[in-house]
C-alpha cells in the first residue's frame, strides 16, 4: 500500500516538511502494528511543493502540466493515502499548497483516505485546519479523518527533531485513524487456493469399483 506526503514547505529545512515526515513515520508505524502476522506495510513518498512552484504556475498559464508535474499528480492520486501538510499565511493554506490541488482533477480524489496538517508561528491559526483544509478537502470528496494535527513553533519543544507531548499525541491518534481507514480501504490479498494433484483429481472421476 502506497502513502504519500504532499508537503507545501518553502524554506530549507523546514518545520512543514518535517511534520510531513513525522507523520508518514507514524502512519506506516500503526500500519505494521495493525497488520503483524501479514505481509502488509505502507510505503512512504512525499512530494515537496517547494521543488514543482515554477511547474505549477505553468500549469496556470497553459493549461498543461509538464512532465515533472504530471509525474507528481499520477503519484498522489495513485496513493491509497495522504498526508497533506502546508504552512499556514493570513489565516488559510498557502497559494502554493492550493494551487498544485487546483490542477488537479477535483474528481481524481474522490474517496481516497486523507490527513490534513499545518504548521504555524502560533496556535491561533490551528483553525484554519477546519475552515480552510477540512472544507478544501471535502469538495474533492476525499475522506478526511477526524483529528487534524497542527504544530505551532512552541511545539517542536527543545528543536526541531523534538516536539511537545501535545503534538506527538495528536500526531499518534491522526496516524492511527489514517492506519484504520488506509487497511479497510486497501483490500486484502486473496489466500491461494489449494492445488489438487491431477491424479486426485483424476480418481475422483472414476467410477467406483464393485465390492
Amino acid at each position: 500500500m502506497k502513502l504519500v506526503v504532499v508537503t507545501a514547505g518553502l524554506t530549507q529545512p523546514s518545520s512543514t516538511r518535517l511534520l510531513g515526515d513525522r507523520l508518514g513515520e507514524a502512519v506506516a508505524q500503526a500500519v505494521t502494528q495493525a497488520v503483524t502476522g501479514r505481509a502488509e506495510a505502507a510505503e512512504v513518498e512525499t512530494v515537496e511543493l517547494r521543488d514543482l512552484a515554477v511547474d505549477i504556475a505553468n500549469a496556470f498559464v497553459t493549461g498543461f502540466p509538464n512532465g515533472r508535474l504530471r509525474a507528481a499528480i499520477e503519484t498522489v492520486t495513485a496513493a491509497d493515502a495522504l498526508i497533506a501538510v502546508t504552512p499556514i499565511f493570513s489565516g488559510s493554506y498557502s497559494g502554493l499548497f492550493k494551487s498544485f490541488f487546483d490542477v488537479i482533477d477535483n474528481t481524481a480524489l474522490t474517496g481516497k483516505p486523507v490527513l490534513i496538517a499545518a504548521t504555524g508561528g502560533t496556535a491561533r491559526h490551528s483553525l484554519a485546519l477546519e475552515h480552510a483544509l477540512r472544507p478544501l478537502f471535502a469538495y474533492l470528496r476525499a475522506v478526511v479523518v477526524p483529528t487534524a494535527v497542527y504544530a505551532a513553533s512552541e511545539d517542536w519543544g527543545g528543536g526541531r527533531d523534538a516536539f511537545t507531548d501535545g503534538l506527538g499525541e495528536r500526531i499518534e491518534r491522526a496516524a492511527e485513524e489514517l492506519a484504520a481507514l488506509l487497511l479497510h480501504r486497501v483490500p486484502r490479498r486473496p489466500e491461494p487456493e489449494a492445488v489438487v494433484p491431477f491424479e486426485q483429481q483424476l480418481a475422483a472421476l472414476r467410477p467406483g469399483e464393485p465390492d
